[in-house]
């Protein structure tokens, strides 16, 4: 019997099964992206729960720097807990960050361990070191925009990545834009969905294939697209607006925009979907 949706699942599955799809372990044959940006530039600061994330949440990010002329720090919060992969990690995660144009910091040699909830509750000394470190980066960089996974997001990496970035802008006393990220786990109140045209989402991915040892053992940049197009399906409706027609693009990423006042969180009730034509500096009007 003949279905006519059969060969749209075929192609589907046969981009998810590829064998072939490029891997970068160098940047050899690669054209990193070589962006202008004033010395003056405002900042937009990525906490990175690991090697990868800067990839997977990093469509505003991108948007900013090549759109608006923002400087990219990722600050790899951790560099993962298997101590034999940490200086591979940070070689792969160089590779991305220089294909994208993101600056990279360290947060102290082999990054920093257990940032988790349990370390925050119940070894509140060592916490307050960790927040220390990262405050100190919040006080030399000056960011306008901090991303960072949401307080949710399954992940104990992720959830405490968020609970150390907000405990780090609060003792810096540092007030800017906060955009609260989601992978692992959809936020309840996404306010946000950002457009990544063809070149930044096909950017987005080759930089995730320079994280070889991850993608070697789960192909999810090829995935990546298929999550961004789901992330258009939820944000039509979740920022949008419930029956509202959805957006003609078919990749976006999900984010909280908030502004954090240098104490405490700011109540923002306005939803934004902003597609590829648009000024992405309007998240921040």
């Amino acid at each position: 019997m003949s279905q006519a949706y059969l060969e749209l699942v075929k192609a589907h599955d046969a981009l998810l099964q590829k064998k072939d799809a490029p891997l970068y372990s160098s940047l050899t044959g690669l054209n990193p992206a070589k962006p202008q940006t004033a010395a003056n530039a405002p900042v937009v600061m990525i906490f990175a729960p690991h090697p990868d994330d800067e990839c997977i949440i990093g469509a505003l990010p991108l948007r900013l720097l090549r759109e608006a002329g923002y400087r990219v720090v990722n600050i790899a919060v951790t560099q993962g807990s298997n101590a034999a992969r940490k200086q591979p990690r940070w070689e792969e995660l160089s590779n991305a960050c220089h294909y994208l144009g993101f600056e990279l910091r360290e947060t102290i040699p082999g990054g920093l361990p257990n940032v988790t909830t349990k370390t925050r509750d119940g070894v509140p000394a060592e916490w307050a070191e960790k927040v220390a470190v990262i405050a100190a980066l919040i006080s030399e960089y000056k960011p306008a925009v901090c991303v960072f996974p949401n307080d949710n997001d399954y992940h104990s990496a992720h959830i405490g990545t968020h609970y150390l970035a907000m405990d780090a802008l609060a003792k810096a006393g540092h007030a800017c834009h906060v955009a609260n990220s989601e992978f692992w786990r959809q936020m309840d109140k996404p306010n946000a969905l950002i457009e990544t045209n063809l070149q930044d989402t096909a950017d987005l991915i080759t930089a995730l294939a320079c994280h070889v040892g991850e993608v070697e053992r789960n192909p999810y940049h090829l995935r990546l697209p298929g999550w961004m197009a789901d992330n258009v399906r939820r944000g039509a409706e979740v920022v949008g607006g419930q029956g509202e027609a959805a957006p003609s693009f078919s990749f976006g990423t999900l984010y909280r925009v908030e502004y954090f006042d240098g104490k405490a969180i700011a109540p923002n009730d306005k939803k934004y979907v902003v597609s590829a034509g648009d000024d992405i500096k309007k998240l921040f009007a």
